[in-house]
């Protein structure tokens, strides 16, 4: 019989977080813990306001929560049909009952049995720049990069195109497309009419691909610019709030995008990636995963849960240093992996 608390925590940012939606200061999430007597397993539900499916306000958020963890305490089972649209909550259940039974094992925090879960390998992740100015952005880059990241990307669609364009020309002027991959975000900041001829000009610059580059819900345009856009486009608000797998198959087959971007606290917790990458799979579309923002207890069962797949490309698993008060953890960067000490 599991025994079932939830707590309510606000994570701090070191730098506030600017996206074309708008800058995040502050994290809240609900650490939930399941004891079943002798150990305890916690796991962090962390919706994201205005984007999340499951973005409810914070009472009505802990009153679906607690009703979860009720079924779960009398079935003995996470109800998983009856949360798919509960993505949030379902990832930080999953979470903790695999470090609950991680506990059981001796083998704390050890939430799979992969070489990065057991401290033997990295996964390789990319760098992130955030918005902010044209000065900032540069700067940021070049940290980045100092560090030893061979994979970056920029949030855009926020400031003004033209001095984005400049950013990645000036970029592209000092590295080679050999030196350093460049992944583009812009959280569907660009206008519809305009996407197609701001893709064609970021295009000259070697890019590796641009993630949601016009809102979701626009299917038919969104379809439009994978086929006709000279660079490839990667979905990622997209996948919101689609939890059935028909639906998911279906939206795929519409827009055919070259890749999807996986976060599992929006997309379905880990069954729902699952399903996610399966279907990817069959229909010959790439795939990565990604935190959402998430303190390092959301972020460290990502990784470990990205790692029991073949990763052949950077992973974006590098938001863990990003709270002042984050929850310590012995995840660590190393030039450009994240590992597990």
């Amino acid at each position: 019989m599991y025994k079932i608390s939830i707590a309510k925590r606000i994570f701090h940012f070191k730098q506030p977080a600017g996206t074309s939606r708008g800058v995040y200061t502050e994290r809240k999430s609900w650490l939930v813990t399941i004891a079943d007597g002798e150990q305890c397993g916690v796991g962090e539900c962390a919706p994201l306001p205005d984007l999340s499916c499951d973005a409810l306000p914070d009472d009505k958020y802990e009153e679906t929560l607690q009703h979860f963890c009720d079924e779960l305490m009398n079935s003995g089972e996470i109800p998983y049909e009856a949360m798919r649209d509960y993505p949030s909550m379902l990832f930080g259940m999953e979470t903790a009952l695999l470090d609950l039974e991680a506990k059981k094992k001796d083998r704390d925090g050890q939430l799979f049995d992969t070489p990065f879960s057991r401290g033997e390998k990295g996964i390789t992740i990319n760098g992130l720049v955030w918005m902010g100015t044209y000065e900032e952005m540069l700067s940021r880059m070049e940290a980045k990069l100092k560090q030893g990241f061979r994979c970056v990307k920029l949030k855009v669609g926020a400031i003004d195109f033209e001095k984005e364009l400049d950013l990645v020309k000036r970029i592209r002027e000092r590295f080679s497309h050999r030196e350093v991959e460049l992944r583009l975000d812009a959280n569907g900041g660009f206008r519809p009419d305009d996407a197609l001829y701001q893709l064609e000009l970021l295009s000259q610059y070697a890019i590796h691909s641009i993630e949601q580059p016009i809102k979701q819900k626009q299917w038919a345009m969104m379809a439009e610019l994978c086929r006709d856009a000279p660079l490839p486009i990667a979905l990622d608000e997209e996948l919101i709030g689609l939890n059935d797998r028909d639906v998911k198959r279906q939206m795929l087959r519409i827009i055919k995008p070259a890749y999807i971007i996986l976060k599992p606290s929006l997309h379905g917790g880990m069954m729902g990636c699952r399903e996610w990458i399966d279907i990817a799979k069959n229909e010959g579309i790439g795939w990565w995963i990604t935190s959402a923002l998430e303190s390092n207890i959301g972020l460290n069962a990502i990784a470990q849960f990205a790692s029991t797949y073949p990763l052949t490309m950077p992973q974006g698993l590098g938001t863990g240093m990003l709270f002042t008060d984050n929850i310590p953890m012995s995840l660590e960067i190393r030039g450009d992996q994240l590992w597990l000490r």
